[in-house]
């Protein structure tokens, strides 16, 4: 979410980062959810579990329903908004009557709901209200997904014509800057949709959907604790101290001095014997 020249700092678990600056201009920055595993969970259904040739498998082998299977993609942990470094990967509510294409499903979903969880952070942030979502990169060519994305959080979901928006934006960069292109305006002009995707779930399907997916979460924590490095455990005790969702919203120059302690003290422990 780009919040313009002014580096806002987040109560609900995103990251104040850069977002860009053109020549002659103040720096725009912007609140970023980051997210370890959401396209590469797809990666890892073709080259690990082997049950799919390729990413476009996943949308013909899915099922209608995920007939309550949960895929916590937490191969590494959980990033935005949880921070739980202890959590694990896991499948839960599994029966003996799932298949691979209940996997597929829940591997898809799964990225909807860790989408869901950031744009509720930005909305909370903000203030702002979600009227749409623009979308690109690989997974936005699944249109399982995208309409599983539009009915998860109740808004149009816009599937541009390129969507590889990373490139094409360091395109209009560099021909801006060469004078391919003269303004900002002109740049968006150029953008065009190929597909909107409108929400048809009920308001109560998404709630449930979304309890369950939280239900998934807390099956996933709390899994590698006892194995953690010393100096791990040090950082995790820290952060669980300065857990940024019990702020209070406080200033920039706040946010900054803490992050500084934090490295600071990190580093230290770190060294430690």
């Amino acid at each position: 979410m780009n919040t313009g020249p002014t580096a806002i700092p987040s109560t609900h678990g995103l990251l104040t980062t850069i977002a860009y600056q053109m020549e002659g201009q103040p720096v725009q920055y912007a609140l970023e959810g980051s997210v370890a595993h959401a396209g590469s969970t797809i990666q890892w259904l073709r080259d690990k579990l082997q049950i799919i040739d390729s990413a476009p498998d996943t949308e013909d082998l899915a099922t209608e329903s995920n007939e309550g299977l949960y895929f916590v993609p937490a191969f590494g942990g959980l990033f935005c908004p949880h921070w739980r470094a202890d959590a694990r990967a896991c499948l839960v509510g599994l029966t003996a009557g799932h298949h691979k294409g209940h996997v597929c499903r829940a591997a898809l979903e799964a990225a909807a709901y860790q989408t869901v969880e950031v744009l509720q952070a930005m909305q909370a942030d903000s203030g702002i209200t979600l009227s749409s979502l623009k979308v690109d990169g690989g997974a936005s060519a699944n249109r399982l997904l995208m309409q599983f994305q539009a009915d998860m959080l109740g808004v149009p979901v816009i599937q541009p014509v390129v969507m590889e928006t990373t490139s094409l934006g360091a395109a209009f960069a560099a021909g801006l800057a060469v004078g391919v292109w003269e303004s900002m305006d002109e740049l968006a002009s150029l953008w065009a949709v190929q597909h909107t995707f409108e929400p048809q779930l009920k308001d109560e399907m998404r709630q449930k959907y979304m309890a369950e997916w939280k239900k998934a979460v807390s099956k996933s924590l709390g899994w590698v604790l006892e194995d953690m490095p010393q100096e791990k455990k040090k950082t995790m005790d820290l952060l669980k101290i300065l857990d940024v969702k019990s702020w209070t919203p406080g200033t920039a120059s706040t946010a900054i001095i803490g992050s500084l302690l934090v490295g600071f003290l990190v580093g230290r422990w770190q060294r430690r014997p």
